[in-house]
């Protein structure tokens, strides 16, 4: 599909009376979950990467308290940390999106993958097919509390900088593929609610894919396409579904050091496919000033620390 396609449907979709459900079931029919196995596999694949990369600075899955920032359609990252031995995961989304059909084919998926949960948080293996019997024994699972036996908590529609939970309540604060998508404006926030949540030592994970999103429905384009528009042209293809905010990777990473955390993970690093697209296309002048290494950067994964004191 052109992308110019795809941006004016969601956007109509976004102001139609029903336009949220019926783009839901366009999804499910048409689009990205029309597999969810995929999906679901794509994003254990995500959750093994971020369970390695906490583990390489020193904290483990098993008995840690997590919040997760943007939940989405199915839990499959908050799933992974309970079956991993997780204590409690928070899960925060702005909009209710969990559909209980979608989060019962998540743990048909997960069931696939125990072994490699096991081997990557380093939880005994007897536990997490433990956990997952549990799992599988319900009936309901539109109640992720229940479903965990008081692991997990959505907490849908709520601001994760609201979130009312107390300081120092959690080891890890996570999103996978979220910040792309918040107001430039709010990001400063977010690390700041981080802060004040994570218990000292604690760390907070990101996984940012801030490429145009747009490219993987339209193979005629490519991650730094939409670096061709200024803002006020950008704007238009914004919308209710996939807003993007173009936002480049070491800008993330500079906030959260701003914000007052140590930066122990950044996997910034120019691809050079990615620099010969950069030097093919036109960039629009407000990206003028961002070095070709840096601008042409469309993903990025950081782990920021709060201090000890």
């Amino acid at each position: 599909m052109h992308w110019r396609i795809k941006g004016v449907l969601q956007k109509i979709l976004g102001v139609m009376p029903y336009g949220h459900a019926l783009h839901y079931r366009l999804q499910r029919n048409y689009g990205g979950m029309r597999d969810i196995r995929r999906e679901c596999t794509m994003k254990i694949d995500d959750w093994a990467i971020m369970a390695e990369h906490l583990r390489d600075a020193g904290q483990r899955i098993p008995g840690a308290r997590l919040a997760e920032i943007g939940t989405g359609w199915y839990p499959t990252l908050p799933l992974a940390c309970y079956l991993g031995g997780a204590s409690e995961v928070h899960t925060f989304d702005l909009n209710r999106l969990i559909k209980p059909e979608l989060v019962a084919r998540c743990i048909e998926v997960l069931g696939e993958q125990l072994p490699r949960i096991a081997e990557v948080s380093g939880a005994d293996a007897s536990s997490v097919h433990a956990r997952y019997r549990r799992l599988q024994a319900a009936t309901d699972t539109s109640d992720l509390t229940r479903l965990s036996d008081g692991v997990i908590r959505y907490h849908a529609p709520i601001d994760f900088t609201a979130s009312g939970l107390p300081d120092a309540a959690v080891d890890v604060v996570f999103s996978n593929s979220v910040l792309e998508h918040v107001p430039p404006e709010v990001v400063r926030p977010i690390y700041n609610a981080a802060m004040r949540l994570l218990a000292p030592g604690g760390l907070m994970f990101h996984s940012v894919n801030c490429g145009d999103h747009y490219a993987y429905i339209d193979p005629t384009i490519h991650q730094l396409h939409y670096l061709r528009f200024s803002d006020a042209q950008w704007k238009f293809w914004n919308n209710a579904f996939l807003y993007q905010n173009r936002l480049r990777a070491h800008v993330f990473v500079d906030a959260a050091r701003d914000a007052g955390f140590e930066i122990a993970l950044d996997t910034s690093n120019p691809r050079p496919e990615r620099l010969k697209q950069l030097a093919e296309m036109p960039v629009h002048a407000q990206f003028a000033h961002i070095p070709p290494e840096k601008l042409c950067l469309s993903t990025v994964d950081f782990i920021g620390r709060k201090p000890t004191v």
